[in-house]
């Protein structure tokens, strides 16, 4: 995975005049420049000088076989003691994670898709995304339309690079949740982050939602505004990005509380089942979903 920060430096030029130096929808006078980003303008596998792939299920925790009913269907499934998961993450393979145009169009999106059938001893599969592009500070903008149905866990999220802090890799080191979203309840969007002091083992990680009607409908713009002593994550739309403010975090204390001081990457992935998204079982009859990212965009500061 590629190392260094994101400056200056690092931007490219585009044909986009709003997008020179500057973000549609600002909700301030500040300027910013666009340093990366990815639109999936093609059709086919995902770019792997961008994004590396979580693979397989046994990052997750132990097997076990577990038997669940759900509105008369048995699903037989491998479940996994970590996290509770039951999907298999595949490597760039087409089914899960691929690049598709839009009908009769030039631009295309991401599509992120899990499916019922059997790999590796389990019975679902999907893909999880890593950037290899890691960035301290800044704006991270991402364009997506999100599934529903019982069983799936979605989310846009951030880890650091490397364990800095602590005597444990994770949450001494921090998370930062932009958006996820359980299928049992598609419409609430939900922004949190994890510290060694504040995170969900301990019940008090600093978290909000908010109900978004259109989530599953229509693509909604993503924000995550990230600087030296502040985390700010909101949810609109194409005329105003900033439409409602989710979460804000300060800065506070020491280490404990506020890690958000190294680089980050970001993670897109759609988790089947889990000890959130499995809350209420799993429907065996939705599948394939899928989430749709229309574009990911990382700004900083002119």
């Amino acid at each position: 995975m590629k190392s260094g920060t994101v400056s200056k430096s690092d931007a490219f030029s585009t044909n986009d005049s709003t997008m020179v130096c500057g973000v549609v929808g600002a909700e301030d006078n500040t300027k910013w420049v666009r340093v990366w980003e990815d639109n999936f303008n093609w059709n086919g596998r995902v770019d792997p000088r961008k994004w590396d792939f979580d693979v397989g299920g046994n990052g997750w925790g132990k097997y076990i076989f577990f038997v669940q009913f759900v509105s008369f269907v048995s699903c037989i499934y491998v479940t996994n003691l970590g996290n509770n998961e039951q999907q298999y993450y595949t490597n760039n393979r087409l089914k899960n994670a691929r690049c598709e145009r839009f009908p009769g169009s030039t631009n295309g999106r991401l599509i992120v898709e899990a499916r019922r059938e059997n790999m590796a001893n389990y019975q679902f599969t999907s893909a999880r995304l890593k950037s290899k592009r890691k960035w301290r500070y800044g704006r991270l903008q991402i364009r997506a339309k999100l599934p529903d149905g019982r069983g799936l866990w979605s989310a846009l999220w951030m880890l650091p690079k490397k364990q800095t802090y602590g005597n444990t890799y994770w949450p001494d080191n921090g998370e930062i949740d932009l958006m996820e979203q359980v299928g049992y309840d598609p419409l609430s969007i939900h922004s949190t982050v994890h510290t060694q002091a504040y995170n969900h083992i301990k019940g008090n990680q600093p978290t909000n939602a908010i109900t978004v009607n259109d989530a599953v409908s229509n693509f909604k713009i993503y924000t995550l505004d990230w600087n030296v002593n502040k985390i700010e994550m909101f949810v609109g739309d194409d005329k105003n990005p900033f439409a409602n403010r989710i979460l804000v975090w300060n800065k506070q204390g020491n280490w404990t509380q506020w890690p958000f001081d190294k680089q980050f990457f970001l993670i897109i992935n759609i988790a089947v089942g889990g000890t959130w998204g499995g809350a209420q079982g799993i429907d065996c009859n939705i599948f394939p979903r899928r989430m749709e990212v229309d574009w990911v965009r990382v700004y900083q500061r002119c």
